[in-house]
């Protein structure tokens, strides 16, 4: 079948594609090297809509290929250059099509259809050229990889190939060319270890510097300085070196490197780096073709999985749910925040404190319960300005601009008197937080709203004492603050449409992913890792081994292991959180003996770290010596069937509650508040593709073909 005949297919399912042209025009290079077509893609749009390419995408530059292949076997021009439009070469496959396959063949036919157009730019009969002006991800990388040279701008802001983040490979050339051009260490630091870090992005420089890009340039006169650079390739004025690949050990050290690190992170739960890791082994010997057939294979292999369906769902939450939660009453309602208060001045109080003066550039004003945290508070955020100006992410007007906008006083009434926004994150006390907002309500306005960040306690008991009960919201953040992005925004009874808007606008100017919860214990992500985490403490407590408990959960690919994540939260808090939930819900929420007797003996968590061990986790003696186990022993087997039922059941309840809206929120919360993988989608898809959903509730939560294989 011919590339037009398969692309003509492939596009017929897919009738929504955002199709991308490739305009061909032509132009005299500098210092008379010739006449030169230069390729521009652009799907029509502007840089909030990046280039993709789909079926009618690739067929659109096979017609340019043709036109200009013509042109370089007449002679009539010296080159061919593909670029993009303002701030976007190309960010890749259109991942909506993908969703829409259902045959393996299909699929098939999307990784040929890719390769058979982008190695003709390798195959024409004069050099070609990409000049990586804007964002590339995916397969706008790989079809500059398959030209004789690249360029890139020193303002390129993303750069990656992330397939395997998604459940993908890099299809289109990437496993293979890539290697090849810039050695398998490096390659793999790129796809295999960047992609598994979050996605991680690369700037343009480091483009440059990894050897991906043979020329840099700053980004004001980026296709003028690549022209005049193009020009004197051409004129043999610029011989382009690249140092030799090493095809010995070192290769297969790259490659074992990249085990090592899939591993790590999803501990053998999750194909794709496997499969990228293989194509990377086989290039070894620099045999193109080959690696084009097996990355067809795995790209198809892939796409007909699980993982990736989950991933592209996960994908979809984050950039679209994420965006527009579910519930939010409409933005209209929301008061303007010209000021926050913030109750309290420890670490957390402090890192919110930061947030909103970063985000929201308002007066902030901590207050607390003696001069001394008071100072403690305000010279933490003076302190994380300061590490920002080293870093050169603010200039020193801007700098000093923040610290004048932060200030501490004792004093509620003088503090909080202007606030239209207070948060407290004093302990975790019912009666304290009643007392906080008693005295807030006592100096604020009328229009102030006041925000919990607690972690489990009732929003509505905690307004139930004042005046104006509507005006109190939950607005549980994750810590770190900075960092992980979910921010359960909780309705108490009584909040009103206004305060709730209200929150979900400064949510959105936090850059926060904001998802509505009712009003229920512990809320969403700590509701489900209690009682997930609960499940490995009573297998624990009954008698398995904290080894087994622990491997038992690798499979899932979680990015740090239960005990490991307890630490991270810190066993009193883990200790309190189940406390909460075990008065709410007795028979379903234990409170370990165990965990209560590490917590009494001030011990950070169940492991010690060494350095002759490579700071590995082992069992501290001293909890070993502390756990008071029973004599019922599980298998790994076991231990994960009984921790993925209560999960299931947790989720099932939650969603018959409403908790949330839909499945689809506990998914958001868990990738974006606990880090859960996109490989699992959350949790939902896995539990739906592992049977567990109907197992325990007798139904999938989510619908077929959602973060699955259409039926």
């Amino acid at each position: 079948m011919s590339t037009a005949e398969l692309l003509k297919g492939a596009a017929e399912l897919f009738p929504d594609e955002v199709v991308t042209s490739a305009n061909v025009r032509h132009l005299d290079l500098p210092f008379g090297a010739g006449r030169f077509a230069l390729i521009t893609l652009d799907n029509g749009f502007d840089h909030t809509k990046p280039t993709t390419f789909g079926p009618a995408s690739l067929a659109n530059l096979d017609t340019a290929i043709d036109q200009v292949e013509r042109e370089a076997a007449a002679g009539e021009i010296v080159g061919v250059g593909v670029t993009g439009k303002p701030f976007i070469f190309a960010v890749g496959a259109d991942l909506k099509g993908v969703e829409l396959l259902k045959e393996h063949k299909d699929a098939l036919a999307i990784g040929k259809g890719g390769h058979e157009v982008f190695k003709r730019l390798s195959g024409l009969a004069v050099p070609t050229f990409a000049y990586y002006n804007g964002a590339a991800m995916g397969g706008g990388v790989e079809v500059g990889l398959h030209c004789s040279y690249r360029t890139v701008s020193a303002a390129l802001p993303a750069f990656s190939l992330p397939e395997v983040f998604l459940g993908l490979v890099p299809g289109w050339g990437g496993c293979t060319i890539l290697p090849n051009l810039i050695g398998a260490d490096k390659a793999v630091t790129v796809i295999i270890e960047n992609s598994l870090n979050q996605n991680k992005q690369l700037k343009g420089g480091q483009v440059y510097d990894l050897g991906i890009a043979d020329a840099l340039f700053e980004g004001a006169d980026f296709l003028e300085q690549s022209l005049l650079w193009t020009a004197s390739v051409l004129k043999g004025e610029i011989a382009v070196e690249r140092p030799a690949i090493d095809r010995g050990e070192a290769w297969d050290q790259a490659v074992a490197r990249g085990r090592s690190i899939a591993d790590g992170k999803v501990h053998g739960a999750a194909p794709a780096a496997y499969r990228a890791l293989d194509i990377i082994a086989e290039a070894k010997d620099g045999d193109l073709q080959k690696g084009y057939d097996a990355e067809d294979v795995a790209l198809a292999d892939l796409i007909m999985g699980g993982e990736l369906r989950s991933g592209i769902y996960a994908f979809n939450l984050v950039q679209k749910r994420g965006k527009r939660p579910a519930g939010a009453p409409d933005k209209s309602l929301a008061r303007p925040v010209t000021k926050v208060g913030v109750v309290g001045a420890g670490l957390m109080a402090s890192q919110l404190a930061l947030l909103f003066l970063r985000r929201l550039e308002v007066p902030v004003v901590l207050t607390d319960i003696d001069q001394e945290r008071v100072d403690k508070g305000v010279g933490y955020v003076h302190a994380e300005i300061d590490k920002l100006l080293l870093k050169s992410r603010i200039n020193k007007d801007k700098a000093n601009r923040l610290k004048a906008l932060v200030s501490g006083v004792l004093d509620k009434a003088e503090g909080f008197s202007d606030a239209d926004f207070v948060i407290e994150a004093v302990f975790e006390e019912i009666g304290v937080k009643q007392q906080v907002f008693a005295e807030v309500e006592a100096v604020a306005p009328a229009h102030a709203i006041f925000a919990t960040n607690t972690s489990s306690l009732s929003v509505s008991e905690m307004a139930s004492k004042l005046k104006n009960p509507e005006r109190v919201v939950g607005f549980h953040f994750f810590n770190p603050v900075a960092i992980l992005p979910l921010l359960e925004i909780v309705r108490g009874e009584q909040t009103d449409d206004a305060s709730l808007a209200t929150a979900f606008a400064v949510a959105k100017k936090l850059k926060k992913t904001a998802v509505l919860t009712k009003d229920a214990p512990a809320f969403v992500v700590n509701r489900i890792l209690t009682r997930f985490m609960g499940e490995i403490q009573n297998v624990i407590d009954e008698g398995t081994s904290v080894e087994v408990a622990e491997k038992a959960i690798e499979p899932l690919g979680l990015p740090m292991s239960p005990l490991v994540l307890l630490e991270l939260v810190g066993p009193a808090i883990g200790l309190h959180v189940s406390e909460t939930l075990n008065r709410a819900f007795p028979d379903r929420f234990t409170v370990s003996p165990n965990l209560a007797a590490v917590v009494k003996a001030g011990k950070r968590g169940f492991y010690v770290y060494s350095a002759e061990n490579g700071f590995k986790p082992e069992l501290d003696p001293e909890v070993a010596a502390l756990l008071k186990q029973g004599d019922v022993v599980l298998t790994e087997g076991q231990v994960r069937d009984r921790v993925l039922d209560a999960v299931a059941q947790e989720i099932g309840l939650m969603l018959d509650e409403g908790v949330v809206a839909e499945a689809q929120d506990i998914d958001l919360c868990l990738i974006t508040g606990a880090g859960w993988p996109f490989h699992l989608g959350g949790i939902t898809p896995y539990l739906d593709r592992e049977g567990v959903s109907e197992r325990v509730t007798g139904k999938r939560f989510l619908e077929p073909g959602l973060a699955s294989v259409p039926a």
